[in-house]
Formats: structure tokens, C-alpha cells, sequence
């Protein structure tokens, strides 16, 4: 049987971290002229503009959840890739090897632990991926999210700080704050708040973006195309 517990706990670390990367954040930072003079919708509509532009990022990540009622912290960590149109990859090499991939067609999770993979449709996963759009650059931040001043002071001396909450109720989001690196305006930290309290942080290092490479890995079609090993139980939901 499927790991239920699993499967979901899995799916919200991943969309926690694709759709919210569409949006901007801001914060004054003293000793930075540039910073005190942009306010959090300009920071906003700059980080889209780096998304849009870009063609493929690639990224290592690492990520903390902890749930409202529950001492138990979660963590993970691996490694990212997005290329336009529409392809995604996550390979979480911590705490288990776990894979996330699209194609932009199909979306499948494959757990190495369980020995399962799931194949689903991709159009309504992506379409409500928070971190998918941010890093496709495919959303509207500012059409999407009322962007504001941040409500935590948590920000180090070369970033933005942003708070972001979605216009419309969305299935996995009611906050987030996006911390924006102040010269590449590439988000470095993402925290998303759920609507059971649930907080997971997303922080990314060694960002590229137009990389050619992922690992030793061209970037190219066969890059989101993954055969599982043969003892691997195949579930599709359509």
C-alpha cells in the first residue's frame, strides 16, 4: 500500500517550493542605498523580470518543516533543475533519494524507501506549484499576491525581505516571505506558511541560471525522463 504520510508530506515540501517563486520581496536594509530606495512592489516586479528572462536555473537546496502541534522537525536536501517550457526536476538525496520530475505532460514521484512511483497529470499540479511558477517565471506575482512589508525581521545585510500573500485562496499557501539576494535578484530563502500553521523554509546556494549543465548532466529532454529500477510499483492517478 501507499505511504500516504509520505506521499503528502512530499508533495507539500515540493509545492512549497515551486509555485512561490513567481513573487517578489522587499525590505530597507541600512548601510544600502540601493535597498532604501525600493520599495517591496519594485522588488517584486524585479524578480519576476529575472525569472521571465531566464531559460533554465539550476540550484542546490536545503529544507526545514515543522508543523504548529508537533516538535518533529523535518529535513531535506538535493538538488534542482527548471527548463522552459514547462520541465522540473527535484532530487532529494536527503534524509531519502526521492524524485520529483515533469515534462510538462506528466508529473512523477518516485520514493526509493517504498519502492513507488507516481504518475499523474501535470497541467493541475503545476498549475497550483507555487514554487513552479516562481522559478518558470510562468505567473503574475503582483496580479497574483498582495506583496508587503515583512511581519518577521529575519534578514541578512544582502537581501530583501519580502511577505507575499496569494490574492485568492490557494490549496497550499497562506503566507510566505521571500528573501531576494540585492544584486542578481535570485530568492535565496523561502519561508511558506500552510493553513495548518505548518512552516516549511526552502534555502537555495549555487544558483545558475541559463546553466547549460546539470551535475554532469546536459539540460536537454532526456534530463525529465525517468525509468525507475525494475522492482519499482507503478501507481497513475489520471
Amino acid at each position: 500500500m501507499l505511504d500516504t504520510y509520505i506521499y503528502f508530506s512530499f508533495l507539500r515540501k515540493i509545492q512549497v517550493c515551486r509555485y512561490l517563486l513567481l513573487l517578489g520581496f522587499f525590505l530597507l536594509i541600512p548601510g544600502h542605498p540601493k535597498a532604501q530606495n525600493m520599495d517591496a512592489l519594485t522588488v517584486a516586479q524585479k524578480l519576476q523580470n529575472t525569472y521571465e528572462k531566464a531559460t533554465t536555473l539550476v540550484a542546490g537546496f536545503n529544507q526545514t518543516t515543522t508543523m504548529k502541534f508537533s516538535s518533529r522537525v523535518r529535513q531535506g536536501s538535493g538538488t534542482m533543475v527548471f527548463r522552459k517550457p514547462g520541465r522540473m526536476r527535484w532530487d532529494y538525496l536527503t534524509p531519502d533519494n526521492q524524485v520529483l520530475i515533469s515534462d510538462g505532460e506528466t508529473i512523477s514521484m518516485y520514493f526509493e524507501k517504498s519502492r513507488q512511483m507516481i504518475v499523474s497529470n501535470a497541467k493541475d499540479y503545476l498549475q497550483s506549484d507555487v514554487t513552479y511558477s516562481f522559478f518558470a517565471g510562468s505567473g503574475d506575482i503582483l496580479k497574483d499576491f498582495d506583496v508587503s512589508k515583512p511581519d518577521i525581521f529575519a534578514q541578512p545585510e544582502d537581501s530583501f525581505l519580502i511577505k507575499m500573500t496569494p490574492k485568492s485562496v490557494h490549496p497550499h499557501v497562506s503566507s510566505l516571505h521571500v528573501w531576494i539576494n540585492h544584486d542578481t535578484f535570485l530568492i535565496t530563502h523561502m519561508q511558506i506558511v500552510d493553513h495548518f500553521e505548518t512552516v516549511t523554509d526552502l534555502f537555495f546556494k549555487d544558483i545558475q541560471i541559463d546553466a547549460d549543465y546539470y551535475g554532469n548532466s546536459k539540460i536537454d529532454e532526456d534530463l525529465f525522463f525517468f525509468r525507475p529500477p525494475a522492482n519499482t510499483e507503478i501507481i497513475e492517478q489520471h
